[in-house]
């Protein structure tokens, strides 16, 4: 069952005689409450930001498959072009070639460094992750100690009404001629009230 902040700060635990205070349990659910709520706004902050980010990779590599076109295209050109002088195809295809290379680096580098930056906001990701997790352990482990306190203290309720019920019910002791023939205390007294006449109840 997935717990949300509004979960935390509507709980309500039952108020026993030896329990936490509780004061200080809804202050600790608040500020649990806070805690989480602001890291899920933290997690949904990330994931836009990476959504945002994998549209620049997206739109830099729209680019890089323009300007490949655009060194196709220049190719191309230059083909046609030393039909009809080879000395300025040569110079246009050099200049074009230089051009799209020094993009391209450019390109690479914007590309290496938004990778950069998603790998880090990744790791953060698994970061806020990991903490609310074991916030989440925390506060359910909290909560289970609290049910088994209670749990402990309604079975030390009942042991308390129940001692004189124990002692009412405890069997008599064997007489020594029952232990010598290995009788239990009731058979002993059945044994006695058969010789005395009397039928058993």
């Amino acid at each position: 069952m997935k717990v949300t902040p509004l979960d935390l700060r509507q709980a309500q635990l039952r108020v026993t005689m030896r329990g936490y205070d509780r004061n200080e349990v809804d202050a600790l659910l608040n500020e649990v409450a806070d805690d989480y709520e602001q890291a899920l706004r933290e997690t949904d902050r990330l994931h836009q930001e990476l959504g945002r980010l994998e549209a620049v990779v997206t739109e830099h590599r729209e680019h890089e498959r323009n300007l490949r076109n655009t060194l196709l295209t220049a190719q191309r050109l230059a083909d046609e072009i030393r039909e009809h002088a080879e000395q300025d195809a040569k110079h246009v295809v050099q200049e074009a070639e230089s051009r799209a290379e020094l993009v391209l680096q450019r390109t690479q580098t914007r590309v290496e460094e938004v990778q950069r930056e998603i790998d880090g906001l990744k790791l953060r990701r698994r970061d806020v992750e990991t903490s609310l997790q074991a916030m989440i352990a925390t506060l359910r482990n909290a909560l289970e100690f609290v049910r088994e306190q209670e749990l402990k203290e309604r079975e030390d309720k009942v042991l308390l009404h129940r001692p004189r019920q124990a002692q009412a019910e405890q069997p008599l002791p064997a007489t020594p001629q029952a232990q010598a023939v290995g009788e239990t205390p009731g058979g002993t007294i059945k044994r006695l009230l058969t010789q005395s006449g009397e039928e058993p109840s």
